[in-house]
């Protein structure tokens, strides 16, 4: 009796468990709980998927190619700044291609000069027969540019994952698919535009000088309405001059509530860029208008004294993406490492703009390559009809085995109550999220949990038929099933290990249920229905079994 009680009182504690850590996804009963009751319990319970909640699913692709022009750009720069501190003169750096450079020197003496630089630029190496005249021609390398392009997806998906953090969505799925897609499955998101729009952001933030003393700065129009930059670039492209472009504001007139684009000549040649930054934060004007406050890291805040201290009542332009956000005059040298963002933008997209920059800017930009919004009621419906599918499932199982089996059908139909008691108890405490594969995987786990009873009773009807006493039939049937029950249930473990390691969103959770619930299913069908055997067969000393 010792050793029946023993597993009595540990099938006991382990359903007592499964509901006390089922009561956090009901949040009406888990606030009424004694606050030492809440530091013990999971503090979410089971959360529900994109597919029961509603959401959006993304499928991303980086764009690698552009990924590797960016490194090349920022090569060029570095480049220039190499050329300053040597105090070498170059006609002009520019990039030729997708991962070329060229370097023209004044003379020959300084091209000899200049060619010595590539030992510090080992990512590159000079092409032989490219250049002409005093013209160098430096290549990005092979293995640079695979580097590049894979830094690039890891990258992507890290400022992805923190941007989301950010945003407050809970049990996101952010994860790589292939050689160079992202997948990203946002669940309960109650505004899918926003978040699409602020995770595609690139935000690569840029501080340039605008090129007011040249003349073609004076030709430019005042403003222009909002989709005529176009226009204006095609006019204008052949008369800008080396080393210029056109960039364009967006302003927003209050009064009218019209918006246009007021266009700038800027010089392309980049000062700092927004790696630099160590921290972004919206503040208050004192017109009582947003805007965002960035502060620099040590070596950030040391160039924008320098560059501040060397262009004092020039105009600079914070440019992020193309888009010209201010461009004040500096008035004098700015230390200490902060500076602002200002423009006309709501407080959302401040705090939006905020967030991207926190979270770093992506190294290039990003294609939708799928874009599936799932609705709240269609959420809803994928509950109802996968509640009902699972309810159907269990009165089936348990009016066969009951039908079937009499008594011993009914001990399995307890049996599998336990399973699902469990099987819920568990999920809610490993805070995972269900979703209708999951449900899929809790119904066939109700198959699997009859499928072990019905192997231990035929083999118990197998020891009835040879004359044997009850008790000892019963411990038989059990001895005789145990292999075959742990086999079929390891074999499937695996399988399902196999999908939780390789599959998707949607496989995952049917992978986690299936686990859970085969190893539940272990300890009920081998524990929780011998257990009602042995007590029915102490207390009472039983003729007949119904099976």
């Amino acid at each position: 009796m010792k050793k029946v009680g023993g597993r009595l009182t540990l099938l006991l504690v382990v359903v007592l468990v499964s509901v006390i850590c089922f009561l956090p996804s009901y949040p009406a009963v888990y606030r009424e709980l004694p606050d030492w009751m809440k530091k013990v319990l999971p503090s979410k319970g089971i959360s529900l998927g994109l597919d029961l909640q509603g959401g959006i699913h993304l499928v991303l692709e980086v764009e690698e190619d552009r990924a590797v022009e960016i490194a090349v750009d920022r090569a060029v720069t570095s480049l220039q700044d190499a050329l300053a501190d040597k105090k070498l003169a170059a006609e002009s750096v520019s990039r030729t291609g997708p991962t070329q450079l060229m370097v023209t020197a004044q003379n020959a003496e300084g091209k000899s000069q200049i060619q010595k630089l590539i030992d510090e630029f080992p990512s590159f190496y000079e092409v032989e027969g490219k250049g002409s005249g005093n013209s160098l021609v430096w290549e990005l390398r092979e293995a640079e540019i695979k580097r590049i392009k894979d830094t690039a997806i890891n990258q992507a998906l890290e400022t992805i994952r923190n941007r989301v953090d950010q945003f407050g969505v809970a049990e996101p799925l952010i994860q790589r698919q292939g050689l160079k897609q992202l997948v990203v499955q946002l669940p309960g998101i109650e505004d899918p535009k926003r978040a699409k729009d602020l995770i595609k952001e690139t935000a690569i933030l840029e501080f340039k000088l605008l090129d007011d003393g040249s003349k073609m700065a004076l030709d430019l129009p005042a403003r222009v309405d909002k989709g005529k930059e176009e226009e204006v670039l095609a006019k204008i492209k052949d008369k800008l001059p080396e080393g210029d472009e056109v960039l364009f504001e967006r302003v927003i007139d209050k009064d009218l509530g019209r918006e246009y684009r007021i266009p700038y000549l800027v010089k392309k040649r980049v000062m700092l860029t927004g790696d630099v930054l160590s921290d972004a934060r919206v503040a208050i004007g004192q017109f009582n208008d947003p805007y965002v406050s960035v502060t620099f890291d040590t070596k950030g805040a040391r160039e924008f004294e320098r560059i501040t201290a060397e262009n004092v009542k020039k105009r600079m332009a914070i440019v992020l993406d193309n888009t010209i956000y201010s461009a004040p005059v500096i008035q004098e040298r700015i230390s200490g490492g902060r500076a602002q963002i200002s423009g006309t933008f709501t407080t959302q997209e401040a705090n939006d703009l905020a967030i991207v920059l926190r979270a770093g800017a992506l190294p290039a930009p990003l294609k939708i390559i799928q874009d599936l919004t799932v609705g709240p009621s269609l959420g809803q419906d994928s509950i109802e009809k996968g509640v009902k599918s699972t309810i159907f499932a269990g009165v089936l199982v348990v009016v066969f085995m009951a039908t079937y089996y009499r008594l011993s059908g009914v001990i399995a139909d307890f049996a599998l109550a336990l399973n699902l008691i469990c099987l819920i108890g568990a999920l809610a405490a490993l805070n995972a999220t269900l979703t209708l594969p999951g449900i899929a995987g809790i119904i066939l786990t109700i198959g699997m949990g009859v499928d072990s009873n019905v192997l231990i009773f035929e083999r118990i009807r197998e020891e009835l038929r040879l004359g044997k006493p009850i008790r000892l039939a019963v411990d038989g049937g059990y001895d005789k099933a145990l292999l075959t029950i742990i086999d079929s249930h390891v074999t499937t473990l695996i399988t399902g290990f196999a999908l939780f390691l390789f599959g998707t969103g949607p496989i995952k959770g049917f992978a986690v249920t299936l686990c859970i619930g085969i190893i539940i299913n272990l300890f009920t069908a081998l524990v929780g229905t011998k257990v009602v055997f042995d007590l029915m067969n102490r207390r009472t000393k039983v003729e007949h079994l119904s099976i």
